[in-house]
């Protein structure tokens, strides 16, 4: 006595995936930049005005930072703010590509299914 189940019925919906956040991406782009140019946190915070405590919490996405400290530690990187923006920007689209599922030759369905 089986009783028959809808493909439907299978299907676990499993959740979205998060979006990378906008203060992750700036951090990330601040460091890496920074690291490249072999910085210490101290030596860019003296630079740019901002406390090395509060450089290293937007570094590591803890902080949303404001438009005048983010040109700061811009211009302290020998960045302009629409160079870290737009580095930002590249970031976030290549990150978004990326959880970009691939188009479904069939049906698709968002979760996990199981069979028995």
């Amino acid at each position: 006595m089986s009783n028959p189940v809808s493909d439907e019925s299978r299907v676990i919906p499993l959740p979205a995936p998060r979006e990378p956040l906008w203060r992750d991406l700036v951090g990330e782009v601040l460091r890496r930049e920074r690291q490249a140019q072999e910085r210490t946190l101290k030596d860019v915070a003296d630079a740019a005005r901002i406390s090395l405590p509060y450089l290293s919490e937007i570094e590591r996405g803890r902080k949303e930072a404001s438009s005048e400290v983010l040109a700061a530690a811009a211009q302290a990187l020998g960045l302009g703010l629409g160079d870290l923006l737009s580095r930002v920007h590249g970031e976030l689209a290549r990150r978004t590509a990326e959880r970009r599922p691939a188009a479904a030759p069939h049906r698709s369905h968002r979760g996990l299914c199981l069979a028995a």
